[in-house]
């Protein structure tokens, strides 16, 4: 008990000792913070100093500035760094002793310390590189910008009409009908500029997962037959008859098109913002799930039948290509795989529709 009390009675004198203390100089945290800011601003700077000369050494690789030109800009930044460090201290010395003389200060120097930033979504310079986002804490400590970002990403959805490439038919004669057969499909895509000096040409790819269905008309349904795939016509009225298959796919596309070249003075980014694209590529990939779905009334009840193993193809390949403009594009795919391994006539699936690039 004696050594518990001893404990207690300790703790009680250093928070004491803090208190007097804080009573004695009210502006000790502040003072504090701003003795750390001091090696802060001196980091701050060099940094800026860098990315300055990185800068400068790009302009004299592409051969836009001579040796003797690249020389004089950088001793031109070193000043202007090293004369920011000796204002910027100063600044925040005469904080100090402001705050050493006073109990009480006014807001512009006790409370605006620069020591919190919130930044929330895209600034003023954002291009489409910028994800934006929500920032909250020291300035100093935020993410600086990458000199030169070769890779970008964003969401991809697409969604539109789907039927089937049938040998010998055209898709006026398709057993599946326009109107109810469709797709979708959605997933994550990066996009990589391939040349150093120019972003004419782009490599775009990604994962996506393809939902295709198919609805069958005239009462038609799929069956199969010692591993063989063929339509068959029902002895009955179907009220519904749809086939789909989901895909898990690779997507690459070579990416043509005009881009902006953006200039700042710590990086530089191309952007194709409300630019004319053109993508032609393909994908390949594998069938994750397929299923045959029947609706009918048989004897005046309502009955539904499930399909989920109609020797379907389990690898996936095919074309596919967009023309767009901004982030919406007419995209259209074609596969070459068939639908079926084996099938008593081939028929491949066939898509078009409208993709958007969610950056």
């Amino acid at each position: 008990m004696k050594t518990v009390t001893q404990y207690v009675i300790g703790i009680i004198l250093v928070c004491a000792t803090q208190f007097l203390t804080a009573q004695e100089n009210p502006n000790s945290l502040k003072i504090e913070f701003l003795e750390n800011k001091k090696e802060q601003v001196q980091n701050q700077e060099k940094e800026f100093l860098k990315e300055s000369v990185a800068s400068i050494n790009a302009k004299l690789d592409a051969g836009e500035i001579t040796s003797e030109e690249a020389d004089a800009l950088k001793q031109t930044e070193a000043e202007k760094h090293a004369l920011n460090i000796e204002n910027r201290i100063a600044i925040l010395d005469n904080k100090i002793a402001l705050l050493e003389r006073n109990e009480e200060v006014t807001s512009d120097v006790g409370a605006n310390l620069d020591g919190l930033v919130i930044s929330i979504g895209k600034g003023e310079d954002s291009d489409e590189f910028d994800k934006g986002g929500i920032y909250i804490g020291p300035k100093d400590k935020a993410i600086p910008k990458i000199y030169d970002r070769r890779t970008t990403s964003d969401m991809v959805f697409a969604i539109g009409f789907n039927n089937a490439i049938i040998e010998g038919q055209s898709l006026s004669d398709s057993p599946y009908k326009l109107g109810g057969s469709g797709f979708v499909e959605l997933g994550w895509a990066w996009k990589t500029r391939l040349f150093k000096n120019t972003n004419a040409v782009r490599l775009k790819y990604g994962l996506s997962v393809q939902w295709n269905k198919l609805d069958v008309k005239d009462d038609q349904f799929l069956t199969e037959n010692n591993d063989v795939v063929s339509l068959e016509t029902s002895a009955f009225k179907l009220n519904k008859s749809k086939f789909r298959t989901t895909n898990l796919v690779v997507p690459i596309h070579f990416e043509f098109g005009p881009s902006k070249k953006i200039e700042r003075d710590t990086y530089f980014r191309y952007s194709t913002y409300n630019k004319f694209k053109i993508g032609v590529g393909g994908y390949a990939g594998v069938n994750l799930s397929s299923m045959h779905k029947i609706k009918y009334k048989q004897d005046g009840s309502r009955e539904k039948d499930k399909e989920t193993d109609l020797n379907t193809n389990p690898f996936v390949y095919g074309l596919s290509s967009y023309v767009s403009f901004g982030n919406v594009a007419v995209y259209a795919k074609y596969d070459l795989s068939p639908l079926f391994k084996d099938q008593a006539i081939d028929q491949n699936n066939i898509s078009l529709g409208l993709r958007f690039d969610l950056d």
